[in-house]
This record gives C-alpha cells, sequence and structure tokens, in this order.
C-alpha cells in the first residue's frame, strides 16, 4: 500500500507542475455608479509565459480580486504570442513598441546585463525568458499602455533564419559583416576625409 501510494506522490507533482509561470502586475478597485449608490469591483493585468519564447497578457474584472486574476490568467493564456530568442537569452536586435500615449524601447544586451527595465516590462520579460535586456519606456506610465507597447514591439521582432528564408538567401549572407578593405574605403571616400585631405 506503502508503495502504490509512494508512485501516485510524484504523478500528482507532475501533473499539478503548471505549463505556464504568470505575474500580477497590477489591480485596481472600481466603481459602477447604480440607482442604489456604487457597486465596487476589482480590475487586474496579469502576463503569463512559458519562459521559452512565450508570453502573453490579459485583464479581468470581478466583484472579488481572485476572481478577477483567474479571468485576466484565462485571457491571457488565449493571447500568447511566439517571439524567437537570441541564444535563449535576449533579443536579435533593438527594437520599439507603441500604443496610444506609451512608447518603448528595448535593445539586445551582452550576457550578464540582466534585465533593466521597469516594473510592467520586466515581467514581460521574466515571463518570456529574457535574461539579458536594457529597455527604457518613454511617455505614459500606465501599466495597460506599456505592456500593450511591449508587445507591439515584440511582435515586430524577426530572427535572422526567418530573414533569410523570406529573402531567399542564406543566414550566413544576412549576418555577413562588410570586410574591413570595404569600411576603409568608405571611409576614404566621405566627405570628411576629404574636407581632411584638402586642409
Amino acid at each position: 500500500m506503502a508503495e502504490r501510494e509512494n508512485r501516485r506522490g510524484p504523478r500528482r507533482d507532475r501533473d499539478e507542475a503548471p505549463e505556464f509561470a504568470d505575474r500580477l502586475v497590477a489591480i485596481n478597485r472600481v466603481s459602477k455608479t447604480v440607482k442604489g449608490g456604487k457597486r465596487f469591483g476589482f480590475a487586474a493585468l496579469v502576463v503569463v509565459g512559458d519562459q521559452k519564447g512565450r508570453v502573453g497578457f490579459g485583464k479581468g474584472k470581478a466583484k472579488e480580486v481572485p476572481e478577477a486574476i483567474r479571468k485576466a490568467t484565462e485571457q491571457a493564456k488565449r493571447q500568447m504570442i511566439r517571439v524567437q530568442l537570441r541564444e535563449g537569452r535576449t533579443l536579435h536586435h533593438d527594437m520599439q513598441g507603441r500604443h496610444g500615449a506609451g512608447r518603448v524601447v528595448m535593445r539586445s544586451a551582452p550576457e550578464g546585463t540582466g534585465i533593466i527595465a521597469g516594473g510592467p516590462m520586466r515581467a514581460v520579460f521574466e515571463m518570456l525568458g529574457i535574461k539579458d535586456v536594457v529597455s527604457k519606456s518613454i511617455g505614459s506610465q500606465n501599466p495597460y499602455n506599456m505592456i500593450r507597447a511591449t508587445m507591439d514591439g515584440l511582435k515586430k521582432e524577426q530572427s535572422p533564419r526567418s530573414v533569410a528564408q523570406r529573402r531567399g538567401k542564406k543566414v550566413a549572407d544576412i549576418l555577413a559583416q562588410p570586410k574591413v578593405d570595404e569600411q576603409s574605403d568608405v571611409a576614404h571616400n566621405s566627405p570628411s576625409a576629404e574636407a581632411t585631405a584638402d586642409a
């Protein structure tokens, strides 16, 4: 009997292991004015992700906080997007996102940088699985607008592989850096170089 219980234990733990992690970003008390007075409720903003390149956000309203969070979490799981990460830790390139008055700037960062971001943006990056990123929020500090602007920027992210496939080229051609001789020729032929030579 004991062996049967021991066998069941790990299986139950495995079933209960959550596929997605979630983070409560904001919760507001909202009210609706009716004939008899005011009815109070709660609005929750939740970010959900698998920390492996998928993330989504949702909002929910209810009379009680737990129910509002549950609704927001379910909506977030339905609205998840996939973002391709470089080396599984950072973005492939710099990008900007915008929603309403909210504007955010996100930049890829070398290993060991960590997540440099404000509260709502940090929640998105942590749930997405990004470990190194530098970001800045410009404009609205409303958490709803910040998260929507961040998601807008992440949707624009493209990996070299997807760009190469679309153009019909190899990944090496997309990532190829200009040679040193070509760079020196460009610098030599630039107007500033000619002005220096004339002087």
